[in-house]
């Protein structure tokens, strides 16, 4: 399966964007699809995650209440609405694909190419 990733940009401080990621494959109920972000010289780090049959979420402390995790099954795509974003948020985005209701980019098998986010202050 390949991830395609898209929506990046270009915004300023307190603007919104929404990523989406499209999967090649069929996903199923028990796959957990995840949003990572990694700024330059710094780790990757979690950002949310949906479970695919439940829509069970999870978000990182960070993004909790400006981030919304969605999916539409229908297109095999999952969607990160990112709202009231900061110059913090600016970093590169990767969708994952995994079988864990994890938030440790390790657990994760399969990964999209990315897709930048720069938030202007």
């Amino acid at each position: 399966v390949q991830l395609q990733a898209s929506g990046g940009g270009l915004v300023q401080a307190g603007g919104s964007l929404r990523l989406s990621c499209a999967a090649s494959a069929r996903t199923f109920s028990s796959h957990i699809m995840a949003w990572f972000r990694q700024a330059p010289g710094k780790e990757r780090e979690f950002v949310g995650l949906i479970r695919w049959g439940t829509q069970s979420t999870k978000y990182a402390d960070s993004v909790k209440g400006r981030f919304t995790i969605s999916k539409d099954g229908v297109a095999n795509t999952v969607y990160l609405q990112m709202n009231s974003l900061k110059s913090e948020d600016t970093a590169r985005y990767y969708c994952a694909r995994g079988s864990s209701f994890s938030t440790v980019f390790r657990d994760y098998n399969t990964w999209g190419q990315g897709t930048q986010v720069t938030v202007s202050s």
